[in-house]
């Protein structure tokens, strides 16, 4: 079962969620794919992690087969490929590898290098648990490769697979909740929390995949969260109080249903609530 964890903006508690379940939920298996700035190897204590490259193609014109048409140029949405007077400029870094110049050259003068644009590692976390995440280099536009290449680690039946997704509705967030078997929401019960979050709900409704809520912070802001899960029939599925206590052990990188073993109950409820909800689909 493969369970995506994702929010309308960053700091909302997206890597706070996902830490928790991995930690109580037997063998699981855990993935950040918010490869920009991937921070759950650090609240898991991630140990030796081996390491493989990710590379990407990008369009090599051969000159002396180019007859400058411009068809690859017309084609790219992206203008990595720009036929010019002379010649046809590549910018490597906007290359979306799709093939298509390639397909649409008439001469065949178009064949493609590959070049690194970021890792995926690989390990274990302290707590014993399974842990992947990826790093996008940096200047590189676009981390959806790596995205799907850390989602083979998820190709398991017989395990629970979190993901930790990129913030917002990018194409990023779509490649990590793709093809998920459930999306958890985590939002602040705030006007912006709210706000941000309508644009996730459309998502997920669009895709096709159920999902609920993880309100965090609840306490801190005002009652519209709860009014727009009522009008909307979405589920909450638990709530984490605004707790001073919480927050400290967020600030040193620890978990906080491990120092706080309360917390243990409501981590293992929520995950028996999408089982049991998955089942009635």
């Amino acid at each position: 079962m493969k369970i995506a964890v994702l929010s309308g903006k960053g700091g909302t508690g997206k890597t706070t969620v996902t830490s928790n379940f991995a930690v109580n939920i037997k063998n699981s298996i855990s993935i950040d794919s918010d490869v920009e700035e991937p921070n759950l190897h650090i609240f898991m204590d991630m140990k030796n992690p081996t390491s493989k490259p990710v590379y990407t193609l990008y369009p090599s014109i051969d000159k002396d087969l180019c007859t400058l048409c411009g068809k690859c140029g017309d084609f790219c949405n992206y203008h990595a490929i720009i036929p010019a007077k002379n010649q046809v400029i590549v910018f490597s870094e906007s290359c979306h590898d799709c093939g298509g110049c390639k397909l649409v050259c008439p001469n065949g003068a178009i064949t493609y290098k590959k070049r690194e644009i970021g890792k995926i590692f690989n390990g274990r976390s302290k707590y014993d648990t399974e842990l992947h995440y990826g790093l996008l280099n940096i200047g590189e536009m676009s981390g959806v490769k790596i995205i799907n290449q850390l989602k083979n680690y998820t190709d398991s039946d017989e395990t629970v697979t979190f993901i930790d997704s990129p913030p917002g509705t990018s194409c990023a967030t779509v490649a990590a909740v793709e093809d998920t078997d459930y999306a958890v929401i985590v939002s602040e019960p705030t006007p912006f929390g709210v706000s941000d979050m309508k644009m996730v709900v459309e998502m997920l409704r669009q895709m096709k995949i159920p999902f609920g809520l993880i309100i965090n912070k609840s306490g801190l802001g005002d009652e519209e969260i709860y009014h727009y899960c009522k009008d909307e029939n979405i589920e909450i599925l638990g709530e984490i109080p605004f707790d001073k206590k919480i927050a400290e052990l967020y600030a040193h990188g620890e978990i906080f249903s491990v120092s706080i073993p309360k917390y243990k109950d409501l981590f293992n409820n929520i995950y028996k609530k999408i089982v049991e909800g998955r089942r009635s689909l």
